[in-house]
């Protein structure tokens, strides 16, 4: 097997990303979210999402995968920083899914790596990022990477149930 390596995302991508993400959805958000929510995640909407998404590119947003052997086994997204409808200065991990049967390989270290160092480079001093308050799984990954709550609470909702999101934050400037 060779070595994961992370490059940016590419429209011929699209389809393997939407697997992924609705994979991952499906596996890190059982018993968080309702069944038939996860139930009714569809990749070919997901990847038609994906690729509206590459045709109004501002060049804000930037998409990673990690791949091996060839294959993608995670995506990553990051930005500016939403406060609603404004941008901020900080930067937004949006997010980070790894094919679950590749769970284990390093590939979300990888991406969260390349992220905040793309992040660094690009001058923000600060990435955010929300996760559901009920995903110990992704918390405790978040915080070995140096990432801490900060207190903040949103409310979501999904199909009637609350799933709400907690921020997290890690300072770049050190």
């Amino acid at each position: 097997m060779s070595a994961l390596s992370v490059r940016e995302m590419t429209y011929a991508d699209c389809d393997r990303v939407a697997g992924i993400r609705v994979r991952g959805w499906q596996s890190a958000y059982r018993g968080l979210m309702p069944q038939p929510h996860l139930d009714a995640l569809s990749v070919a909407v997901d990847a038609d999402r994906h690729r509206g998404r590459f045709s109004r590119r501002d060049g804000d947003v930037v998409d990673l995968v990690a791949e091996r052997d060839g294959e993608v086994v995670g995506w990553a997204c990051h930005g500016p920083y939403r406060d609603g409808d404004l941008r901020t200065a900080d930067a937004e991990l949006y997010a980070l899914y790894v094919d679950p049967a590749r769970h284990g390989i390093g590939a979300g270290r990888l991406l969260l790596a390349e992220a905040v160092r793309r992040c660094a480079a690009a001058g923000h001093a600060r990435v955010l990022l929300w996760v559901l308050k009920e995903n110990l799984r992704a918390r405790r990954f978040y915080e070995r990477s140096g990432f801490a709550p900060d207190g903040a609470e949103e409310p979501y909702e999904v199909d009637g149930a609350a799933v709400p999101e907690v921020r997290y934050v890690k300072d770049l400037t050190d």
